[in-house]
């Protein structure tokens, strides 16, 4: 039976110096079996200077590659092959400077993200447990540590009466040796995007997949980008439907909150943090959420649905969240999205490998759709109540500013910063002087609605 090509065998008709990639390939993988003086279609082809070869090849690997692989002789009928028996090892192996590895039958180099996660995964460390050496104390919003130990008062109540922040974060095991690590930035840094650029979130509302109308980047630490992300879902990108208990008001989301807070804390738990930037885009119809790294290899898609191992990529990050109570059991986050989902009535949402990276794609059905379109004049209605709001606070006061507006009356900085914008694209609101110097002046307020 002739030998067959695949993860763990290769075969090459003669030797050649880069047949060494093909080494370094198995070694940084599974390890495997490279065969010289084999075709690709298994016929054996005679080798010459066997000798010579059985000397040459110990030597490259060694001292090129580091690595010394069993070399022997197997007969194949008249001829002689050389079989090169490689094990994996669990340092990083490097070919001339490049890392390669094995997929199916090919031999890969790696680069990029891909690189950063395989000698990541080599060290024996997650990426968010490194030291980031350029930060201090000074980089930690102090405001971020008050608030963790409320929410985590259940699970560390250690920390409840501690008011040294650097020693809150050494309980964490945020600290080493004196040194904020890279969890430490993100979870409760002033501003993570100084040391980490794609460390945000980019929202856009888009009609089509070009058509755009509206976008936001959200910044800061991850704390504050989940509750950024929920709050302008909530006030600017998703449609409420709003009903009433009794005397009491119940806004309703177009997606169940809880799923889109669930999602939201898996991506940025387990994403990538180089390479991309987390997208989430909201169209008509549907809401996507892409993340860059793809799912742990041991994990398909279809595990998803069920419970499952849990595998974060960033393990400091999601440990403090699960303290924090945002992650109630490791491994159940996708099924509590579905549940979620199926009790309002929506379709299960769809998980996806795609563009380097992993989406959830949350979608409407056609009772979905109506029910979006009767919401959508009680929002309308609710829009408008709420910009004459405004008009009527700029009219008494001029000076008024954003934070005051949203005092009176009951709402975000978001959304009064949403319902500025519609005023004065439809020429009923103006803006005179600067930011900080300057005031309201309202157009014609009997225009409002129209």
């Amino acid at each position: 039976m002739k030998k067959i090509e695949h993860q763990k065998n290769e075969f090459k008709e003669s030797w050649h110096d880069s047949n060494l990639k093909t080494i370094c390939a198995f070694a940084n993988t599974e390890g495997g079996n490279l065969y010289i003086g084999i075709k690709d279609n298994g016929d054996i082809k005679k080798l010459k200077n066997l000798k010579k070869l059985m000397e040459d090849i110990p030597n490259k690997t060694r001292d090129i590659l580091g690595i010394t692989p069993k070399i022997k002789l197997e007969q194949k009928k008249e001829n002689k092959i050389i079989k090169i028996e490689i094990d994996y090892s669990s340092a990083p192996i490097s070919y001339h400077g490049s890392f390669y590895v094995r997929s199916g039958s090919t031999t890969t180099e790696l680069k990029g993200h891909e690189l950063s996660d395989f000698l990541i995964a080599k060290s024996g460390q997650a990426w968010d447990s490194f030291i980031e050496e350029k930060s201090s104390i000074v980089d930690i919003d102090l405001h971020t540590i008050e608030k963790f130990k409320k929410l985590s008062l259940k699970r560390v109540p250690f920390i409840a009466d501690e008011k040294d922040p650097e020693v809150i974060l050494e309980k964490l095991n945020l600290i080493e040796k004196g040194k904020l690590k890279r969890a430490a930035i993100l979870l409760f840094g002033n501003n993570p995007k100084k040391f980490y650029t794609t460390a945000y979130i980019k929202m856009g509302k888009f009609i089509t997949d070009t058509d755009v109308i509206s976008t936001d980047e959200i910044v800061g630490n991850l704390f504050q980008q989940i509750e950024k992300t929920i709050e302008l879902l909530r006030t600017k990108y998703l449609i409420s439907n709003i009903t009433y208990e009794g005397i009491y008001r119940k806004d309703t989301l177009e997606y169940p909150e809880d799923a889109l807070r669930e999602a939201v804390i898996n991506t940025v738990v387990h994403r990538n943090y180089i390479g991309a930037h987390t997208q989430l885009k909201v169209y008509p119809d549907r809401l996507n959420l892409w993340n860059i790294g793809k799912l742990p290899k041991d994990i398909q898609i279809e595990d998803l649905k069920k419970p499952h191992s849990s595998r974060p990529r960033n393990e400091l990050m999601a440990d403090i969240f699960f303290k924090a109570g945002l992650i109630e059991a490791w491994g159940r986050g996708t099924i509590k999205i579905i549940d979620n989902c199926k009790r309002a009535g929506l379709p299960e949402p769809e998980f996806m490998e795609e563009f380097g990276g992993f989406s959830i794609t949350f979608s409407k059905t056609k009772a979905i759709k109506k029910f979006t379109a009767t919401t959508q004049k009680t929002t309308q209605k609710t829009t408008q109540k709420t910009t004459q709001k405004i008009l009527e606070l700029i009219k008494k006061n001029s000076h008024i500013t954003r934070k005051e507006m949203a005092k009176a009356i009951g709402i975000s900085e978001d959304g009064i910063k949403f319902n500025l914008n519609k005023l004065k694209k439809k020429g009923l609101l103006k803006r005179v002087g600067s930011d900080k110097g300057g005031y309201w002046k309202a157009i014609d307020i009997g225009r409002i609605g129209r």
